[in-house]
C-alpha cells in the first residue's frame, strides 16, 4: 500500500519560521513521492518557502535540503516529485518554512497551508536518461 504522509497538516495556520514535525518513511517501497503543496488563505504582499529535509536518525537533518518548493505568494496548489530512491540512508523526513512580510500592513505573515506526499511508482530508468548501474570491472 502506498505511503501517504502529511507534512504539513492541511489548514494548517503558519505564522513564523518553523521546522515541522519528522515523519518516518522506511516503509516506502519506492522512496519517490508526489509533493503538494497547498495554499488556502493568504495574506497580501507576503511570501512562503516551503522545502523538505531527510535524516538518517531523526536527529540531524543536515545543511541542505532534499526538495525546496519554489517560493509561493499566492493561494493554489503547487506540485513536484520528490526522489530519494537513490539516498537510501534517508528514513525520515521533515518540513521546514519561512515565511516574509513587507508592506504598510500586520507586520505578521500568515498562510494557511498543507503539504502532502503521496508514494508515486519509481520514476523509469529510462527517462532519466539512463540512470544505469556502472558494471564492476575486475
Amino acid at each position: 500500500m502506498p505511503l501517504n504522509l502529511s507534512l504539513i497538516p492541511a489548514n494548517t495556520t503558519l505564522e513564523s519560521n518553523a521546522d515541522g514535525q519528522s515523519s518516518d518513511i522506511s516503509a516506502s517501497e519506492t522512496r519517490t513521492f508526489l509533493c503538494r503543496l497547498t495554499i488556502t488563505e493568504q495574506l497580501e504582499q507576503e511570501s512562503l518557502d516551503v522545502s523538505i529535509w531527510g535524516s538518517a536518525d531523526g536527529q540531524d537533518f543536515g545543511k541542505k535540503p532534499l526538495l525546496k518548493i519554489p517560493q509561493q505568494f499566492y493561494r493554489g496548489t503547487t506540485k513536484m516529485v520528490l526522489d530519494i530512491s537513490l539516498r537510501t540512508e534517508v528514513r525520515f523526513l521533515r518540513p521546514k518554512w519561512e515565511l516574509n512580510r513587507w508592506g504598510r500592513v500586520a507586520p505578521t505573515p500568515k498562510f494557511i497551508v498543507g503539504l502532502q506526499l503521496e508514494e508515486i511508482p519509481p520514476m523509469s530508468w529510462d527517462a532519466t536518461g539512463g540512470r544505469e548501474p556502472v558494471a564492476a570491472q575486475s
